[in-house]
């Protein structure tokens, strides 16, 4: 099988749109093609999981251990042909000055090879102390070799290569041309999703296409070549019974999830139940509702018109119906979002008020302390590691209003608290995760099969 870690030297060096056009490349050549994203992000994965066909599953060293992300990559990895990780910011950059939670890091973990994007606008001869550097700075790593990136011609290419190939030793895989084209939009936040681009596939074909025309991907598949991804990994059980129904909005505003955390969620015992906040008027028949991260600022105007499908949930959610929201899913349940001088009316199942700001209200890593009275039965005084990503604020908020968390690191909804508890009704800023010891998913279940048998 074939490893590699897609990395840069700096942010926003188009490694994103590279990865997924080596993804849908390589799959095109009939390879199963595992896609890994290191860090928190949910619009990167959702781009990659439609360029392999698989989704993608998500690698945080601060949301897990070392020994689970190890595991994680050889559980996933184990039956594809080709494992693909594609970094976050650049090789060397993390929370730690060790370097130990960086890309770096998790190469030399997994034992996967880095392929280096170097943006090279602008660059000639200085391209060479760049990739010694790089080279130099950790000699862990192992490097399977650079695709030059955003290029201003041939011309520029034959100069580039002439000098990696007289200072350096290492392999030139790929230069690809600047080319507006092959873009993705982007907006607050990152990366339009893919969910919500009408034509995705037509990009990533676009994509596909100029890498397949300007990478050798026989080189690439011979300098990633390597064993197995991991020891063995002992396999996530089975679901049994799925006795609890719980509805899952999935549709243009709303697409934030891990698979990881929707797989943990049916092994324990729940039927995942989509639903369109956007088009359905009512809710499907469900024991309990999960309304994930999004973009329900964009859609506003779309989910005030759809009135029937918000009073039903306000409805049956002041009935006891019990419900976990996560950021967009947070905004939704409030009475209103503002944004660009508009307010709209949501759903109004939490007494507060949305408004969007210019700048990240919250953005990064997480650390909340749970409070007496969480809705799920955690002990008070225990830490969950999360993250946010979030440019609005809540305004108004109801006087007595009940938290589950103290935030110790991060912002959540007013810097100090997070995680609004208004009857069997949980909504924070912080986007939760199956791991290191964080077990939400068998919680959430078993409070929603409590509440079913209490009501």
């Amino acid at each position: 099988m074939h490893r590699f870690l897609v990395s840069a030297a700096h942010k926003s060096s188009g490694k994103t749109t590279l990865s997924i056009g080596l993804a849908a490349a390589l799959r095109r050549r009939g390879l199963a093609v595992q896609a890994f994203k290191k860090g928190p992000d949910y619009i990167d994965p959702l781009w990659l999981a439609a360029a392999s066909g698989r989704p993608c599953r998500n690698l945080d060293f601060f949301v897990a251990s070392r020994e689970e992300a190890a595991a994680a990559f050889a559980r996933h990895g184990a039956a594809a042909d080709v494992c693909l990780i594609e970094g976050n910011k650049g090789l060397y950059d993390g929370l730690d000055l060790d370097g130990s939670n960086s890309n770096a890091a998790l190469a030399k973990l997994v034992g996967a090879p880095v392929v280096l994007v170097i943006d090279a606008r602008g660059m000639t001869r200085g391209i060479a102390p760049l990739i010694l550097g790089y080279r130099q700075f950790d000699s862990g790593v192992r490097f399977a070799g650079v695709i030059l990136n955003r290029l201003g011609g041939a011309r520029h290419e034959a100069k580039l290569r002439a000098v990696i190939e007289h200072y350096t030793d290492i392999s030139v895989l790929g230069a690809v041309h600047e080319d507006p084209a092959l873009g993705i939009l982007e907006r607050h936040l990152g990366l339009t999703p893919a969910n919500e681009a009408g034509g995705a596939q037509a990009r990533i074909e676009a994509i596909r296409a100029a890498i397949e025309r300007q990478v050798d991907l026989e080189a690439l598949l011979v300098a990633t070549r390597g064993g197995a991804p991991g020891p063995a990994a002992t396999q996530r059980s089975a679901p049994g019974a799925r006795d609890i129904r719980i509805g899952i909005a999935r549709d243009r505003a709303f697409g934030f999830y891990y698979a990881g955390d929707l797989e943990a969620l049916e092994e324990a015992g729940a039927e995942l139940v989509p639903f369109d906040t956007l088009r359905e008027a009512r809710l499907p028949a469900v024991d309990a509702l999960f309304i994930g991260g999004g973009f329900p600022e964009c859609f506003a105007g779309e989910l005030e018109a759809n009135a029937p499908l918000r009073n039903e949930i306000r409805q049956r959610v002041a009935a006891g119906l019990p419900a976990y929201a996560e950021c967009g899913g947070l905004m939704y349940l409030a009475r209103s979002i503002t944004w660009r001088g508009e307010r709209r009316a949501m759903v109004g199942a939490i007494g507060a008020d949305v408004v969007m700001r210019e700048r990240p209200t919250g953005r990064g890593y997480v650390r909340l302390q749970t409070q007496a009275g969480h809705p799920w039965g955690l002990a008070a005084g225990g830490e969950i590691r999360a993250h946010e990503f979030h440019y609005s604020r809540l305004e108004g908020v109801d006087a007595g209003t009940r938290y589950a968390y103290r935030v110790r690191r991060g912002h959540g909804i007013d810097g100090e608290h997070d995680g609004i508890v208004q009857g069997n009704v949980l909504a924070s800023y912080a986007h939760l995760r199956a791991a290191g010891g964080c077990d939400w998913p068998a919680r959430f279940v078993r409070f929603a099969r409590s509440c079913r048998r209490a009501a």
